[in-house]
């Protein structure tokens, strides 16, 4: 059975602030003055707590609206930074890919797009295998693509293929060894290209490299293995 290819890969309330408007002004100027005549009558001379050491109204607005200020400079951040994750370099395990340095991986790699849908090609970590690609973004797996693979052991003559713009494909899924992901497999060009594709990601990356596919490289006869005589 063919392997999956690896991917090594967040107040008032509204009562008493109704009633309040409702009061007459001067019964509110009345209440005023007989609690300012009553705050006076309360002040003891020798009591420490004397009203020029009592924090002024700026003082405690200050006071409340610095970590308020905080709060919304860390949310702020968090945003800048939900809008510009940094993207690591993808690192790839070791595939047989004995045709990777072919002339066609070779023109195939530099051929591939820069984005494929919300994916944004990737840098690989050194040392990168020869004809191999991946695109990422900022959550999930990426997308992973070889050259010059083996053919699947899979692929014979019995086994169903799928056209997609122009390029016949051979799919296995990687339901079976816990993978997320299925493996593609364009069989029909002459050298065995694989890219792999997380589950959910939808038809764009298959499409767009199928595209790039028929731009550049030949259709090639296939060659799928006999079906195996029980």
């Amino acid at each position: 059975m063919s392997a999956i290819l690896p991917i090594h890969r967040r107040v008032l309330r509204s009562d008493e602030t109704a009633d309040r408007l409702d009061q007459d002004p001067s019964e509110e100027l009345s209440m005023a003055e007989n609690t300012s005549t009553a705050d006076n009558a309360d002040i003891d001379p020798d009591s420490d707590n004397d009203p020029s050491e009592r924090r002024s109204p700026a003082l405690i607005a200050t006071a409340i609206a610095l970590p308020v200020a905080l709060i919304v400079g860390v949310v702020i951040a968090a945003v800048v930074a939900g809008n510009n994750p940094e993207l690591s370099p993808v690192a790839l395990g070791p595939v047989p890919a004995p045709a990777a340095e072919s002339e066609a991986c070779v023109s195939l790699l530099g051929a591939l797009p820069d984005k494929i849908d919300d994916f944004t090609k990737a840098e690989l970590v050194d040392p990168a295998p020869a004809g191999a690609a991946a695109w990422q973004r900022s959550e999930g797996e990426p997308i992973v693509l070889r050259c010059g693979l083996d053919r699947p052991t899979e692929f014979d003559q019995a086994a169903a293929l799928q056209v997609v713009n122009g390029v016949q494909w051979f799919q296995v899924s990687g339901t079976d060894v816990g993978l997320a992901a299925s493996t593609w497999f364009a069989v029909d060009r002459g050298e065995y290209i694989g890219i792999t594709i997380p589950d959910g990601t939808g038809p764009t990356p298959i499409q767009e490299i199928s595209d790039t596919i028929t731009a550049t490289l030949e259709q090639k006869p296939l060659d799928p293995a006999p079906v195996a005589v029980p």
